[in-house]
């Protein structure tokens, strides 16, 4: 991660920081830390204390419809077939889940005023479709097709989308924080020559000025599969000034830049982030190798440490028919699988790739829910079958 500042701040943390020239009102100092104090972590001043919440109660939202008797199988599902709708928060339709991670899908439908905040798990939301503002306490950052939004664990915030013409987002939630891959960095954290992308490619939330506005705020807290509603005394976007490196960011798949090889490169090279118990990659348009005899066309294997899931955004696969935009693919570990029949022939000679798709590879298994039985395609299983 990299360090970022925004606003006013003290010269020196700890210490007092007043908001009226007769130092009687102080800025109220918010350390936002990880791994206890240890992991990364924001220094934040708000207007008002962070702890004053008027009310709250458990509420049903996103229930979590589990497929226990799903058999272990190859999936592909239309994840545009599920038309649920709603705001940013409540649009999300879980397809996938264990417990260090889940991956879900929103239609979004409309905006909201509620602020959301998800107290157990950091968010990679993949913008598929859709253009609008990330506003959190930390400012505000614009977001279009094909961003990948971070929002760290207990980050306050909104989607603002400018319409509902075809909204579309990828949601990928971790109890452990996303980060660039160690072996993209030098010792002291500064991104290689040869890493896919650099500093500048990331956007860190644009300043704005706070929020000094009291009564009664609407605040989703997400805990797990349960849910409640703070009713909080202020506005939660009251920061004065923040610094540190926990904050949300965002990237955009087309700025990733591949790596190409004489022959077939396995995916580790399209790496995106890692967590501890998952990683994320990314296909992009690229060349393909150049060996004469080069097969382009992935080569049969066998995860047997991981569940492969693929979420196609755009572009022609190599290896799939029948893929639409928002298809998933699921292959579970164990079992071998690759390029259905015709395709390995088919890449022979062809010089490059267009296609746009996020990976995410687990350590541990996959439950499915009832969305994935809902959308499903019940013949993927058998079209290996020539």
């Amino acid at each position: 991660m990299f360090y970022h500042k925004s606003g006013l701040l003290p010269a020196k943390k700890h210490t007092t920081f007043y908001q009226d020239p007769d130092k009687t009102v102080l800025y109220r100092e918010e350390l936002n830390s990880s791994l206890g104090f240890s992991g990364i972590y924001s220094t934040k001043y708000h207007l008002h204390s962070p702890a004053k919440i008027l009310k709250i109660e458990e509420i049903k939202l996103n229930p979590l419809e589990k497929w226990p008797e799903a058999p272990l199988q190859f999936y592909h599902f239309f994840t545009e077939r599920a038309k649920k709708g709603g705001n940013f928060y409540q649009s999300r339709e879980i397809f996938l889940s264990n417990q260090n991670c889940s991956i879900a899908t929103a239609k979004v439908t409309e905006n909201t005023e509620d602020f959301y905040r998800n107290a157990y798990a950091h968010e990679l939301i993949f913008v598929h479709r859709g253009n609008g503002f990330l506003h959190s306490e930390y400012g505000k950052l614009p977001f279009t097709d094909g961003d990948y939004l971070v929002i760290p664990k207990s980050t306050v915030y909104q989607l603002d989308f400018s319409d509902f013409k075809d909204n579309k987002l990828l949601i990928i939630e971790s109890d452990t924080v996303f980060e660039i891959p160690r072996h993209f960095r030098n010792d002291y954290g500064q991104l290689l020559e040869h890493a896919p992308y650099c500093e500048r490619d990331f956007r860190a939330p644009e300043h704005v000025n706070p929020v000094n506005r009291q009564g009664a705020f609407n605040l989703i807290l997400k805990a797990g599969e349960r849910y409640y509603r703070q009713i909080v005394d202020h506005h939660p976007f009251d920061l004065i000034g923040w610094d540190g490196y926990l904050f949300p960011f965002s990237f955009n798949i087309k700025e990733y830049c591949p790596t190409v090889g004489k022959i077939h490169l396995p995916p580790p090279v399209h790496l995106l982030f890692t967590t501890k118990n998952f990683v994320v990659c990314n296909f992009v348009p690229r060349l393909f190798d150049f060996h004469p005899e080069a097969i382009p066309a992935p080569y049969y294997h066998s995860n047997i440490d991981s569940d492969e899931v693929i979420y196609y955004a755009e572009g022609n696969f190599m290896s799939r028919r029948g893929i639409e935009p928002g298809s998933i693919t699921l292959h579970p570990m164990g079992a071998p699988h690759g390029p259905q029949p015709g395709k390995t022939e088919e890449s022979i000679g062809k010089k490059e790739t267009y296609e746009y798709a996020v990976m995410v590879d687990t350590f541990s298994p996959l439950q499915l829910t009832m969305n994935v039985k809902k959308t499903m395609d019940p013949n993927y299983l058998h079209s290996w079958l020539d």
